[in-house]
């Protein structure tokens, strides 16, 4: 039997419009997976460019490769940080079915 070629899927390269990236962000953000959520937007900083994220955020883009991966642990002010730089941000809002 013939082996089967695989490659590992990159976001990234599939998030070209504004539309597609916040329907991607907003999808991972409804399942509640807080590590999903941080690598989620890694997706879209290298979308971007990591390089000019960093710059926009003040903050190292070597540091921004490992805080926003599967394994990275960033501090929330390293989120909101990249989200602004992303032109997005958080605000509360009421779950249906929340009391």
């Amino acid at each position: 039997m013939k082996p089967v070629k695989t490659t590992v899927w990159k976001p990234e390269e599939y998030l070209e419009t504004e539309e597609q990236i916040t329907a991607y962000l907003e999808d991972i953000f409804e399942t509640g997976d807080s590590e999903l959520i941080v690598a989620a937007i890694g997706d879209v900083a290298r979308a971007r460019g990591m390089t000019k994220v960093a710059d926009s955020s003040g903050l190292g883009r070597e540091s921004l490769y490992k805080s926003l991966s599967l394994d990275g642990n960033p501090s929330f002010e390293t989120i909101l940080k990249v989200l602004s730089s992303l032109g997005f941000g958080l605000r509360p809002s009421v779950s249906v079915g929340s009391s």
